[in-house]
């Protein structure tokens, strides 16, 4: 290809962008607010004056490029071309809409319009010709299937991640979690305005075992016993301010709840299959509930807010 024709095809491309990028948003919006207007019956009259401008713009554009396109040396050969270019480049549109709908990051407003008329000029690209400039228009549509189907995807799913993690970070006072007893692992949380509850179960499914662990904000100034006990109810409060509460269960088995002080809030673990050891074990191992940990949470689907 020579240099002449290198600057025409480059010249054609141009407008086929331009074009496209100042028409087709206005077709959209139009499309837009005579179905917010009238409903859906009301789009016809704009698809069918829009469409066949946007079409004449196309094969006008097509006109500077007779001797390099081959379909677009007649009249009728560039209304076809054009109405190629203006099917296939809306599928690209259409493609990108349902990209940015589903959170891909495509810039600002004028950045989006800007982005409009790519497919339309890639798709006109590949009438080209040359195979360089096809090799090129392959590699933009490369591009975008990766950014739009792979890339973009995945940076959306993390800003959800994160603001969903300033979201719980907004107590993060009462975001305190605690090792997995042996056997166990952890199977729900859930965070609200003054508390965060954790239930722990067993691995294994024909084995029953559970724990909850609950940090909240502190009711009184230290851990104390309740005034009012049911019978079978036994609870005392050591030197350290640890209150240990045991209940027996009408199956003969114990529930014990041990409830102590950390840092500004209060945690209580309560199980009937795991021993005093055990749940005091689990309270020695709280940390703060890190954004790794929440992210996975979040990811696991095994979180949610009460607020």
């Amino acid at each position: 290809m020579t240099s002449g024709r290198r600057a025409l095809t480059a010249l054609h491309l141009l407008l086929v962008w331009a074009m496209t990028a100042a028409a087709v948003p206005v077709l959209g919006f139009g499309l837009v607010m005579a179905a917010w207007g009238g409903g859906e019956g009301a789009t016809a009259p704009v698809l069918l004056l829009g469409v066949p401008l946007t079409v004449g713009l196309l094969a006008t554009a097509g006109t500077p490029v007779r001797t390099v396109v081959p379909l677009c040396g007649s009249v009728p050969q560039r209304l076809g071309w054009a109405l190629s270019v203006f099917v296939l480049g809306t599928l690209g549109v259409l493609a990108g809409l349902a990209a940015y709908h589903g959170g891909v990051d495509l810039g600002g407003a004028r950045t989006r319009i800007a982005l409009t008329g790519a497919p339309y000029a890639v798709a006109a690209a590949f009438f080209v010709p040359n195979r360089w400039v096809r090799l090129g228009a392959l590699t933009v549509l490369a591009a975008g299937a990766v950014y739009g189907g792979l890339v973009g995807p995945a940076q959306a799913e993390q800003r959800r991640l994160e603001a969903e993690v300033a979201r719980y970070r907004e107590h993060a006072e009462l975001l305190y979690l605690g090792a997995a007893p042996p056997g166990m692992q952890l199977s729900r949380a859930e965070a609200g305005p003054a508390s965060f509850s954790v239930d722990y179960r067993g691995v294994r499914e024909d084995v029953f075992s559970y724990v909850a662990l609950t940090v909240r904000s502190p009711l009184t100034p230290a851990p104390r016993c309740p005034d009012l006990r049911e019978k079978g109810v036994t609870c005392a409060v050591d030197a350290h301010g640890e209150m240990r509460m045991v209940r027996d269960l009408p199956s003969g088995e114990r529930a014990v709840t041990l409830v102590r002080r950390h840092r500004k809030a209060e945690a209580e673990v309560t199980s009937q299959t795991l021993g005093e050891p055990g749940l005091r074990r689990l309270l020695n191992s709280l940390h703060p509930l890190s954004d790794e940990e929440l992210e996975k949470l979040l990811r696991d689907k095994k979180i949610n807010r009460a607020f």
